[in-house]
C-alpha cells in the first residue's frame, strides 16, 4: 500500500481500515489480517510506556517502535506520529520528520491544520508524504483541560472545514479527525478531495482508525466510548497465566 494507493479509495468508495501497531508481532499480526494502514501512534505513550497522555513522548520513544513495526515488513502503509514538540518549527518538523523517514516510516502524521500549515508544506517539499490530523488533539490535551468533541459550535465548524481544505490544498493524501461531532465530520468528507479516516467521528468518514488494544481488549483500565471492544484479550492473558500458574503450584501426586 501506497499514499496514492490510500488516497485513491476516495474515489473507488473503498472503506479504510486503519489501526495503531507499536512493535513487530502486533504489526505482523494486522498486516496478516489485511489491514492497509499502520498508525505508529504517540497513542503508544499511554497504552505501552504508561504515561498520562501523549506530551512526553520523545523522538527517541518513536524511532524506536517504528523501527519495530518496520522489521515486520508489512505491505501496509505505515504512518509515523511525530511527537509532541517537534514540529513547533519548520526546520524541526523536516528534521524530525526525515528521522521517522529513516526508521521506516513511509509516511507521517502531525495534528493541527492551518495553525502547521507551513510545517505540512515543508515536510511535503522534502518528499514526505503527509496525513493530517484535524477535531480533537491529544498533544493539546493539557493546554484544553481535557478530551473535548470539537464542531460543536460554528466557529469550530468553520475553522475545521477551512483546515481540512488547507490540508488538502497542500498535498496530504488523508486527514484524520478524532471525535469531531459525525454531521460536521460528514461534511468535510464530501467537502474534501483526500480520504477522510475518523476515531469517533461517526459512520461517515471515509474510513475508521482505532487504537488496536482498545479494539481487542487489551488495556481493559481504559476504553473509549465510543469503541466496541470485538476481543478481550486482557482477560485471556489473565486466565493462561492464572491456568498455567495453578498447574505449576499443584501438588504432584505420589
Amino acid at each position: 500500500m501506497t499514499p496514492a494507493g490510500i488516497r485513491d479509495r476516495k474515489r473507488s468508495g473503498e472503506k479504510i481500515a486503519a489501526l495503531t501497531a507499536y512493535d513487530y508481532p502486533l504489526a505482523k499480526m494486522l498486516d496478516e489480517a489485511g489491514v492497509p494502514f499502520l498508525l505508529v501512534g504517540d497513542s503508544l505513550g499511554m497504552v505501552v510506556l504508561g504515561y498520562p497522555d501523549t506530551t512526553l513522548v520523545t523522538m527517541a520513544d518513536m524511532e524506536h517502535h517504528v523501527r519495530a513495526v518496520a522489521r515486520a515488513k508489512p505491505q501496509a502503509l505505515v504512518v509515523a506520529d511525530l511527537p509532541f514538540g517537534t514540529y513547533d518549527t519548520v526546520a524541526e518538523a523536516v528534521v524530525n520528520a526525515r528521522r521517522l523517514v529513516a526508521a521506516g516510516a513511509e509516511a507521517v502524521k502531525a495534528e493541527g491544520g492551518r495553525s502547521i500549515l507551513p510545517q505540512v508544506q515543508a515536510i511535503l517539499a522534502a518528499g514526505i508524504p503527509y496525513c493530517g490530523h484535524l477535531g480533537m488533539l491529544p498533544q493539546h490535551v493539557r493546554e484544553e483541560g481535557g478530551y473535548h468533541i470539537k464542531g460543536r459550535t460554528e466557529t469550530e465548524r468553520e475553522a475545521l472545514l477551512a483546515d481540512a481544505q488547507a490540508l488538502a490544498d497542500a498535498g496530504a493524501f488523508a486527514v484524520v479527525l478524532e471525535i469531531i461531532t459525525p454531521p460536521v465530520a460528514k461534511e468535510i468528507t464530501a467537502s474534501v478531495p483526500i480520504p477522510t479516516i475518523g476515531i469517533g467521528s461517526g459512520p461517515d468518514c471515509d474510513g475508521q482508525i482505532l487504537v488496536t488494544f482498545d479494539l481487542v481488549g487489551l488495556f481493559p483500565w481504559f476504553t473509549p466510548r465510543f469503541v466496541k471492544p470485538r476481543a478481550n484479550c486482557a482477560a485471556d492473558i489473565q486466565h493462561a497465566v492464572s491456568a498455567w500458574k495453578a498447574a505449576l503450584t499443584a501438588p504432584v501426586a505420589k
